[in-house]
């Protein structure tokens, strides 16, 4: 929690910083002529401006009658249809059609867009998104998409075991590839997590975008933390859906999310319209169709979510069971998971990005023990949308993540960092290794202790819905029709607002003559002219005044939020999440004790270990190098998965980083047998031998140490062990 003084005085200083660089003197003119051009050019662009919501509405109503479709740029097929399956929901898994032949060695890649209130498609509407950089990297594509409306009774367990057979389908038709990606953008992340925890031997990397898997993390700039809190929790999802006849409407949800930038929301994307309503419309339209496309949930979906994720934040405590009970533990995802977050994002700050870990694993120790590979990509200014939707990121990040995970499976077990630079021939990626506990720390200001009055949120969360199932949902229910909750639905702000203004309004009749008259006829008066910078000018005072506004709420909203939650502590049941603790003692104690146990698999990974330049950030071609020597050389490695090998050198990494002295010393101990011997020597020689593009695989260092362990293996093991020379 920041300081409210400190809010205050922040919001202060910005809102002055706005209006200081208003260009109010260099806009006034006093030429009538200026006035003349001015005032054409103001009604022409009036009359496109309103034209284009006149087509927003119509886009919205043809949307509408046409059951809504995904807003997929790309042709598709449909490969399985969930509505179908014993257990029926209202998804479909999809295959992207392209023009070019893909690559049939390469993984696919299983795309699960956001269920927040949208429609499915964001991840694929234009062609520069994941779905495009995704088949020009010559991947296969599957896109899960769902429909409007939700099949009765449908929950989201259900909805989690029906992706889990779409991604058994795709690994069935792509039998000799290796595992699919799973790709969850926002909402569909954890579900994508979910997926791979129920579903480890059919999923392969998990890559989540914008997704809040811990969702009482946060900073000040995190506002939608605290609605749960002030609003009572989670019984006004529950009476949203029962006066929707036991569906919840997503516009209540999309509505929302404007509600943090009302700005935009309000005035900046309509402003962006009027300013150039030449060239924005299409722009406009395109995203419109897919913001303005409200879906529905059942009212046993939204509960769920509500009460176990946004209020009650169980799926990193361990606390979520499947429907045969059956708890879901990250901890068994096998596959690399790439986190993809951003500071810019006020929907799904970084801190719920990434808490989940230290949530889950405690230490770095237990990452590497359990052979996990975990990759943090942070993005220093992109919005939320930003992150699946904008073309930029789409072709940078999104574009190097596709190339990436071809060859991730190879780095070592740990906690990374994935930076992108720019060379000027195109990008150069590298992953710097970091400690779970250093990012926590520098990813969360004040230790989390801001978190613990959402631990009494949760308590009165649970009090204020029994109250309501007990004695107000009885009444409502028995209020409420389908006609009732359809006519509330069609008269949603976010509705009414679109088919209001399209030609199903007889008062518009004269639109669109009247835009087809401007656009023959267009005077556009150029954009630095004096009375265009004054419109600029008076229409950024009302942007930022806006802003202040939002900057007040959130302060008072974060300072009523922990004056009230504060006194309500102690309704916590204590912290139900891991601290990071450095060293984890007991399990590197329990490691250390089997520093001379073990065989081949064992040795190799040590090798492995020792190997490691520790601390240097790793380039891609360093990782590359890595695959292609695994692969290359797989005959002498152990017959164990890319998971199982990762897990025994994860164990011997923190042996080696404890007692990397013992550990060269003890290596002969694990290979007693003297074939295994041979291969390891054989190994070490092609290690040394092998070279990637841009010289040799190993460092003058590396060759060193390789040299000395062949020679250790070829003394003679201590006496009453079993002498053996090579």
């Amino acid at each position: 929690m920041q300081p409210f003084a400190e809010r205050i005085a922040r919001a202060n200083e910005r809102l002055n910083a706005r209006l200081r660089a208003l260009p109010l003197a260099a806009g006034f003119a006093a030429d009538p002529a200026a006035w003349w051009h001015y005032s054409i050019d103001l009604a022409q662009r009036s009359i496109l401006f309103w034209d284009t919501l006149r087509q927003r509405g119509n886009n919205f109503v043809a949307h509408e009658r046409a059951g809504m479709p995904p807003v997929l740029h790309f042709e598709h097929e449909m490969v399985m249809d969930g509505r179908k399956l014993e257990r029926p929901v209202n998804y479909a898994l999809l295959r992207i059609l392209s023009k070019e032949k893909p690559d049939p060695e390469k993984r696919p890649f299983v795309i699960i867009d956001p269920r927040a209130g949208h429609g499915p498609g964001i991840g694929g509407f234009k062609d520069d998104s994941q779905v495009g950089v995704a088949l020009r990297g010559g991947h296969r594509v599957y896109f899960v998409v769902f429909y409007p409306e939700p099949e009765p009774g449908q929950t989201l367990l259900d909805v989690c075991a029906a992706e889990a057979q779409f991604v058994r389908a795709v690994r069935e038709l792509h039998a000799t590839a290796h595992k699919p990606v799973i790709v969850g953008n926002c909402q569909g992340g954890w579900a994508a997590m979910l997926l791979a925890a129920s579903s480890p031997e059919h999923t392969g990397p998990v890559v989540i975008n914008g997704a809040p898997m811990s969702y009482w993390g946060g900073d000040g700039s995190s506002p939608m933390r605290y609605v749960g809190g002030l609003l009572g929790g989670s019984w006004l999802a529950s009476l949203a859906a029962d006066l929707g006849n036991g569906r919840f409407d997503g516009a209540h949800l999309v509505q929302n999310f404007e509600t943090l930038d009302p700005a935009d929301a309000l005035w900046d994307k309509y402003r962006r319209l009027m300013e150039d309503p030449d060239a924005e419309p299409g722009r406009f339209l395109d995203f419109e169709r897919w913001w303005g496309g409200f879906y529905l949930l059942s009212r046993e979906e939204i509960e769920w979510i509500t009460q176990n994720l946004f209020v009650g934040n169980k799926l990193a405590a361990g606390e979520l069971r499947s429907a045969g009970g059956k708890a879901f533990d990250l901890r068994e995802i096998r596959s690399p998971i790439v986190l993809f977050a951003s500071l810019g994002d006020h929907i799904t700050p970084p801190q719920q990005a990434f808490n989940w870990v230290a949530d889950v694993y405690g230490s770095t120790e237990e990452v590497k023990a359990r052979g996990q590979v975990i990759v943090g990509l942070l993005h220093r200014s992109v919005g939320h949308l930003g992150i699946f939707v904008a073309g930029h990121v789409a072709r940078k990040e999104h574009a190097q993540l596709v190339e990436v995970l071809d060859s991730i499976e190879a780095l070592p077990p740990g906690v990374y960092g994935m930076e992108i630079e720019e060379d000027g021939a195109g990008y150069r990626v590298q992953f710097v290794e970091h400690r779970l506990e250093d990012v926590m720390r520098r990813v969360n200001r004040q230790s989390r202790a801001d978190e613990r009055p959402f631990e009494a949120v949760a308590a009165v969360s649970e009090f204020n819905q029994r109250l309501y199932e007990l004695w107000l949902r009885p009444f409502v229910q028995a209020g409420v029709s389908e006609s009732s909750a359809s006519l509330r639905r069609s008269f949603h702000p976010l509705r009414f607002s679109r088919w209001a203004l399209s030609d199903l309004n007889p008062w518009l009749w004269w639109l669109r003559p009247a835009a087809a008259a401007v656009k023959q006829n267009r005077a556009p008066l150029a954009a630095d002219a004096p009375l265009r910078r004054s419109e600029r000018a008076g229409s950024e005072l009302v942007s930022a005044t806006l802003d202040y506004w939002r900057d007040l709420r959130d302060a008072v909203s974060e300072a009523a939020f922990y004056r009230i939650y504060g006194s309500f502590l102690p309704l916590a049941k204590g912290r139900r999440w891991n601290d990071a603790h450095p060293g984890e003692q007991p399990l590197v104690r329990r490691i250390l004790e089997r520093i001379g146990e073990g065989g081949y698999a064992e040795a190799v990974g040590r090798v492995a270990a020792l190997m490691r330049s520790v601390g240097e950030p790793l380039p891609l071609s360093g990782v590359e190098a890595r695959h292609a020597f695994a692969l290359g050389n797989a005959e002498l490695l152990p017959k164990m998965t890319f998971a199982e090998l990762r897990r025994v050198e994860g164990e011997q990494d923190i042996i080696v980083r404890e007692a990397r002295e013992r550990a060269i010393q003890t290596l002969p101990l694990l290979v007693r047998d003297p074939a295994d011997a041979e291969r390891l020597a054989l190994l070490l020689e092609r290690a040394v031998a092998f070279r990637k593009e841009d010289g040799p695989w190993l460092n003058e260092e590396q060759r060193a140490l390789a040299e000395r362990i062949r020679g250790s293996l070829a003394q003679p093991l201590p006496a009453g062990r079993g002498a053996r020379r090579l």
